[in-house]
């Protein structure tokens, strides 16, 4: 199966997995779609990407021939005593044009490099892509992640408030002593600090969210699930070591760097053009005449072709340095390719298992909850008997709450570890997630646009900003949507009271 056709239908059919989105809900592919658009740092790379195509008629430019005019206009304010025909003023006009005929391979080599250097640069975009894309579905989960997080510790501190009322009114009744009163004063407490760094991780998460799409994140919907995930790491590495962007960006770096050794090696051999040249001089009027007859003519023409051939015998050393410092870049280059791979694999491995241990801990995390559900609900039936206390009931829901919280973090965790696992394979930019928000870039239109142009006049107008600015989009707050799990919104006892507490005698 081709790679693009690999992983096209990534978000294909959301609608059929979720259910239709409410009304002013966001999707991740939304999300995808507006950071693809209006991402500085994509739209940069975009750019960056455009020079690079400019190397190629810039290194074609020096195998062209090339063509210059000049003119003078001279006064003799002084001329020499021996001198019978020297004017007093002139004007002079050249043309000269010089066409390559031989240059070493300099222009072949140079204008490969610049090629390579494109395609190296169109995979460096792919990256750049991919890697905008890790970040906007991690910045969209951590959302999704630390919403959720404020929801349920919201929830607590709401029910250890009604277990905190329901322990002073029993304890006014003497029903419960005043240590138990203090254990739930002392977890309420614990609750409302937990809730709070909950509250300040959410806005930190909102706002990554706008600095990366560039819009706040409103009500988002669950993601998509994600498919075509290999089933081992052998067979991810695999995929990777073929179609990573960054690894294919470093090969051609390597490559190029062949054709710079072959641009130094050019300096020290022989080079040969074809030269022509026309001229005209005239003295306007200048020359003295004898007897009504000047001595030679106020105006004359020159016309002169030719060869020229240049043969460097010394330099100072310059061409051998030139070549010794470009085999060493290119060594470089060959060594950067070997810690590319390396860090390719590392990342395609770790991702695999930090995605297959996410789905482990999901299923643990689930089976926990569900027990912890039970385990809360026992311990308040026996509380109501007598053989639990207060602080049973605590520690339970204090269980249940970080076996939810562990939950919703493992879930976002799966997730963008198996996008992760996606981009390290290559697999996780735009023409291959199916983005519908308009025509995708093309980079390869730019360079057909101008790797041929010779004409000296011309540009692209004044750059103006592509990526959208976020200065005028609001401050983030904490505000979630408020839950409410039927098994927490009960108090802890729920035994009618022995009496309530504006009855009891401390309050009358």
């Amino acid at each position: 199966m081709p790679r693009t056709a690999h992983i096209r239908r990534l978000f294909l059919g959301v609608a059929l997995v979720y259910g239709a989105a409410p009304a002013g809900a966001e999707t991740l592919r939304e999300a995808l779609v507006k950071a693809y658009n209006t991402n500085p740092t994509i739209t940069g790379q975009r750019a960056a990407l455009r020079a690079s195509d400019e190397n190629v008629p810039i290194a074609r430019a020096t195998g062209l021939p090339s063509v210059n005019a000049t003119g003078d206009y001279t006064e003799f304010v002084v001329t020499a005593q021996n001198s019978f025909i020297a004017p007093p003023r002139q004007a002079v006009a050249r043309a000269n044009v010089s066409i390559p005929l031989y240059l070493g391979g300099q222009v072949r080599n140079s204008v490969a490099a610049a090629k390579t250097r494109v395609e190296g640069g169109r995979a460096t975009l792919r990256g750049t892509e991919a890697d905008l894309f890790t970040n906007v579905v991690s910045a969209y989960m951590n959302v999704i992640r630390d919403e959720s997080i404020v929801g349920l510790n919201t929830q607590n501190v709401r029910v250890l408030d009604v277990n905190l009322q329901a322990s002073r009114d029993r304890f006014q009744v003497g029903d419960l002593t005043r240590t138990d009163v203090a254990q739930s004063e002392a977890r309420l407490a614990l609750a409302r600090a937990q809730l709070q760094s909950a509250q300040a991780q959410l806005i930190s998460s909102r706002e990554n969210y706008i600095q990366l799409v560039g819009t706040p994140p409103g009500t988002l919907e669950p993601p998509p699930v994600l498919p075509h995930l290999p089933d081992s790491p052998a067979s991810a590495v695999t995929v990777a070591i073929d179609n990573n962007p960054t690894l294919l960006a470093a090969a051609k770096e390597r490559d190029a760097t062949r054709y710079d050794i072959g641009v130094a090696r050019a300096t020290r051999l022989p080079q040969i053009s074809a030269t022509g040249g026309a001229g005209y001089t005239n003295y306007l009027g200048s020359i003295s005449k004898t007897n009504g007859v000047a001595a030679f003519p106020n105006a004359n023409k020159t016309v002169q072709g030719g060869l020229s051939l240049t043969l460097p015998l010394f330099q100072g050393g310059r061409p051998a340095a030139q070549v010794r410092q470009a085999e060493a870049l290119s060594s470089r280059a060959i060594e950067n390719v070997t810690a590319t791979e390396r860090n390719v694999i590392s990342q395609a491995r770790s991702a695999y298992a930090v995605w297959r241990s996410s789905e482990q801990v999901i299923q643990s995390s689930e089976t926990a909850v569900n027990a912890n559900k039970l385990s809360l609900e026992g311990v308040r039936a026996e509380n109501s008997v007598g053989t639990r206390t207060i602080l049973d009931i605590l520690n339970a829901e204090q269980e249940l709450l970080n076996s939810q919280v562990t939950l919703v973090t493992a879930r976002r965790d799966a997730y963008v570890a198996g996008f992760a696992l996606l981009a390290a394979m290559g697999q996780a930019e735009a023409r291959d997630l199916g983005l519908d928000g308009g025509v995708l870039y093309d980079p390869v239109a730019n360079y057909k646009r101008v790797s041929h142009k010779i004409w000296d006049f011309g540009g692209d107008g004044e750059p103006a900003a592509v990526a959208t600015s976020t200065a005028q989009s609001p401050a983030q707050d904490a505000h979630v949507q408020p839950q409410s799990d039927p098994l927490l919104a009960t108090p802890v006892d729920r035994n009618p009271a022995l009496t309530t507490g504006m009855d009891a005698p401390s309050r009358r």
